[in-house]
């Protein structure tokens, strides 16, 4: 009998996720699950791709795409949580990959960073 009635709760409940406003028979859905794959894309820079390979003007547009779009899913109604969750999740990764690449720059041992090439940089024999 419990099991029944968990099984109506839950088919319930999907049927008003399903026909919520943010639900998948709307753009409020399938745009923020389209936007995952940057996410999934900059973990894959992360894994794959050296710093030295990164683009420091890409990997800012990002972070100003990210955040802006943060602000417009907090700011819409009703809310997409969906979307800013994502957002929030980009502008992790693309911070990430802004750091791995500052940390190869020649300055970077300046700032702090541990920078592999900064080291290596600092170890040439000057000219």
């Amino acid at each position: 009998m419990a099991a029944a009635k968990q099984s109506v709760t839950l088919a319930s409940r999907l049927k008003v996720f399903i026909d919520s406003p943010t639900g998948p028979k709307t753009t409020h859905f399938w745009g923020p699950l389209a936007n995952w794959g940057f996410v999934i894309a900059g973990l894959t820079d992360t894994m794959t791709k050296p710093p030295e390979a990164i683009s420091r003007n890409m990997t800012g547009a990002m972070c100003v795409y990210s955040a802006l779009f943060m602000r417009f899913a907090w700011a819409i109604q009703p809310r997409n949580y969906l979307l800013f969750a994502c957002h929030a999740s980009n502008e992790v990764v693309q911070l990430n990959q802004m750091r791995r690449w500052a940390s190869v720059q020649p300055w970077a041992a300046d700032y702090g960073f541990a920078a592999k090439g900064a080291a290596a940089a600092a170890a040439e024999p000057s000219k």
